[in-house]
């Protein structure tokens, strides 16, 4: 009995001295206990990091591709075709000068700025063509530039022309045009009005197209990254958080350290990322409208503006002077309330109402720009006059004089005033673009190293769990 008690007694003790019996494989099978859920999760947080990196670095690659296309490329051909067209309009205006004035000893002075502006405007014409043809990406418009150089060769020769001839006249009076001068004045005029300005405008509504393309790519580009973005991150942060739960489930812990910087590193990627992706769109959508639009429409208003002064000119010297009264009035009242201006079939949108918008400008300057051009008008009608009662000597005074009240001198006031606003305007749009390039800039690094980070602390975050199954 003493035997039976003492083994009775002692097999609890050596059951107790027994070690604990591992986990089962049923067990670790349960939840995220098991090693091979929790790679499994961890596998998860990485392939949603490489999907957002991805989508990050893919948009932001774009879109500073597209604002470069932008800024490089759309804006400054659309800002050379427009400067193309006004040069054009005001050589054929310092043509009419040239052949109002001839070779008067009177109006010497006023016949050598004639022809200095109208070599700068030449050399100017030449350089937005050269510069246009590096710049053009269709067949159409390289055509349309091919054709522009051989029209300005004609218009250039038969000016020259015409100038060589009324060279020639001894006993010229200003105002008065030899007849074989004046055929070839009045061919060369018609050739810029009814076939160089025309196809200057094609080319100019074509780089308006390719404006409008570069801007829509670049607010496509910027809307799909947000909405993948915000997608694709969404899911890393709520796989994150997710995941964290389920691990303070089973192990009873508030937080996982490396998991919520983790989740902060993703949450903050996408929330900068979106943040930058619409910030772009709205800057570069900005610059346009208050800034490049006001700019190349300002540029356009003032190449019909110095065409429209130029037909005071052509009035005195022509012997057909209701045609150039007529054209007058279309242009004129064309910059005051927009609509097609003239023979070359110009098509202002606002006139010079588009004084009135964005910086750089305001309701007084638009006012006083319009009140300038207001007394260049009063100039027109008076040299009109002049011309009517047979006073070609005084109205060719009141077209060249320097004072104010006269022609050259109030029609310089005015474009200087416009001129100034068109400049601050496109230093403005110069500024915002470069603005948006100065945000993307550091863009290239960051979604790398925050996705990384994410990676990593992934690893870390997981890695005390892992190791309790060796």
């Amino acid at each position: 009995m003493t035997g039976v008690a003492q083994a009775t007694v002692a097999q609890p003790a050596a059951v107790a001295a027994q070690p604990a019996a591992p986990l089962s494989t049923t067990t670790r099978r349960k939840g995220l206990t098991s090693p091979l859920r929790l790679r499994i999760w961890t596998a998860v947080v990485i392939l949603g990091a490489v999907a957002v990196l991805a989508v990050t670095e893919l948009g932001m690659s774009r879109v500073r591709s597209q604002v470069n296309v932008i800024a490089g490329q759309a804006a400054p051909q659309a800002a050379t075709a427009s400067d193309l067209y006004f040069a054009l309009s005001d050589l054929d205006a310092q043509l009419a000068r040239l052949a109002m004035i001839g070779t008067s000893s009177t109006f010497a002075s006023d016949r050598l700025d004639a022809l200095l502006t109208y070599q700068r405007r030449s050399a100017e014409i030449s350089a937005d063509l050269d510069q246009a043809t590096r710049a053009a990406t269709s067949d159409a418009d390289r055509a349309t530039i091919r054709q522009l150089l051989d029209q300005l060769g004609q218009y250039r020769e038969l000016a020259w022309q015409a100038l060589a001839i009324e060279g020639e006249a001894t006993d010229q009076v200003a105002g008065k045009l030899p007849a074989a001068a004046a055929g070839y004045y009045g061919r060369a005029t018609d050739l810029m009005h009814f076939q160089l300005l025309p196809t200057a405008l094609r080319l100019r509504a074509s780089s308006q197209e390719t404006l409008d393309r570069a801007y829509g790519d670049q607010r496509d580009t910027g809307i799909v990254s947000v909405v993948l973005t915000v997608v694709l991150g969404g899911l890393l942060v709520f796989a994150l958080v997710l995941f964290q739960l389920r691990l303070l489930r089973r192990y009873r812990r508030l937080v996982n350290p490396a998991l919520l910087l983790a989740t902060l590193a993703a949450l903050g990627l996408v929330i900068s990322a979106s943040v930058v992706f619409l910030d772009e769109n709205s800057r570069l959508q900005n610059a346009r409208q208050n800034n490049l639009n006001p700019y190349l429409a300002l540029t356009q208003a003032q190449a019909v503006s110095y065409d429209a002064a130029a037909d005071t000119t052509r009035y005195l010297i022509s012997t057909n002077r209701a045609y150039f009264q007529e054209d007058y009035q279309a242009k004129s009242q064309c910059l005051f309330g927009g609509g097609t201006c003239g023979a070359s079939g110009d098509q202002l949108e606002a006139g010079l109402s588009v004084l009135a918008g964005g910086p750089g400008s305001s309701d007084a300057q638009a006012k006083e720009v319009v009140d300038r051009w207001s007394a260049y008008q009063r100039d027109h009608d008076k040299v009109v006059s002049l011309v009517s009662s047979g006073q070609i000597d005084a109205a060719v005074r009141t077209l060249t004089g320097i004072s104010r009240g006269d022609a050259a001198f109030d029609f310089a006031y005015y474009d200087a005033a416009a001129a100034s606003i068109a400049a601050r305007h496109r230093q403005g749009f110069e500024g915002s673009v470069a603005d948006a390039r100065s945000e993307l800039s550091g863009w290239t690094i960051i979604p790398l190293v925050l996705m990384l980070a994410v990676m990593l602390l992934a690893l870390i975050g997981v890695r005390p769990r892992l190791a309790e199954y060796r």
